[in-house]
């Protein structure tokens, strides 16, 4: 009998050990390296903000965390690897806007967009309105009244069609009653060299790319949202300017696999608070033209939904395709 009952109690051992989540199983997450999936190239602004916090992060919580670049695709490829992954503690992914407010209206995902776990935000990245210097405009009202005149005149420039430089453009033209013309380039560095180049006169895009060429070839002239930036503070808003609807920037957060522990996300989302509050942690993020910021999950969640409804509406209206 006795037997028996350790036979019994061992099969329950086992059945419950087969069921439990490999992370409920280690009360001391983390005991080994943490991945942290960057959709995005090594060495591009992306990669720089997850770099920024990573060191800091990994001091918190005891371990390393590991940055691994799964670039391609917008980013689809990055954040698909994010989500699919074991839930144990040890993957999470910086998520990019891209593959999860604009892409989903385009093209079928390889990921569920409404099933992605979010688990804080961490950076917002404003976008501004840049010009060429030599086209001579000083201000956001100047160029409009120059495209108004001269309709189909500017060109501007994008990192390809249905990114976020081409959607800030076509906003600021539906809100403004602009015809501008629109050249993709095959990424955001090739767009900034060309307006660098005079190839387009105008650019929009997150401010961490065009920052160092301010005074060098461009003039920045106006932030796409309600709020100056503090690295440049003489530039007005796109609402100070009387255009409230041409708000645009880009979130950045840490996502996680479905069927994460609870705890092992509070812990993350814990450490990852404290890290952004830190003032060298914050003056790096600025320094590279963004504004560091946490959130609550259902917060970043909300956020990502908002923004999706948003372009859904600037790429209809704008007839916008990925040809």
């Amino acid at each position: 009998m006795m037997q028996r009952r350790l036979f019994a109690a061992s099969l329950l051992a086992a059945a419950l050990g087969a069921f439990a989540s490999p992370a409920l199983a280690q009360p001391n997450w983390p005991n080994r390296p943490v991945r942290l999936i960057v959709p995005y190239p090594a060495g591009g602004p992306v990669d720089q903000l997850a770099r920024t916090i990573a060191p800091k992060l990994g001091e918190k919580l005891g371990q390393p965390i590991v940055i691994d670049n799964r670039a391609g695709a917008s980013g689809t490829i990055g954040i698909d690897a994010a989500v699919k992954a074991e839930p144990d503690g040890y993957t999470f992914g910086f998520g990019a806007p891209g593959g999860i407010t604009v892409l989903p209206h385009l093209r079928k995902m390889p990921y569920a967009v409404e099933g992605i776990h979010y688990v804080s935000l961490v950076a917002r990245v404003p976008q501004v309105i840049a010009v060429n210097q030599k086209l001579g405009i000083d201000t956001l009202p100047e160029l409009i009244a120059l495209a108004k005149k001269e309709p189909g005149r500017i060109n501007y420039g994008s990192a390809g069609n249905a990114t976020t430089p081409h959607l800030g453009a076509e906003l600021l033209a539906q809100e403004a009653g602009l015809k501008m013309m629109h050249v993709a380039y095959k990424g955001a560095a090739p767009a900034v060299t060309a307006l660098l180049a005079g190839e387009v006169q105008v650019l929009t895009a997150d401010l961490s790319g065009l920052l160092p060429f301010q005074g060098r070839g461009i003039r920045i002239i106006a932030v796409s949202g309600p709020q100056r930036i503090e690295v440049l503070p003489g530039v007005p808003t796109t609402t100070e300017l009387g255009l409230p609807a041409v708000h645009v920037e880009s979130n950045y957060g840490i996502i996680e696999p479905a069927g994460m522990p609870p705890a092992i996300s509070r812990k993350l989302r814990e450490a990852l608070v404290a890290v952004l509050e830190m003032p060298a942690v914050k003056a790096q993020i600025a320094a590279q033209g963004a504004l560091a910021m946490s959130s609550t999950p259902e917060e970043y969640r909300k956020l990502m939904q908002q923004e999706s409804a948003k372009w859904a509406g600037v790429l209809k209206k704008g007839n916008i395709t990925l040809e």
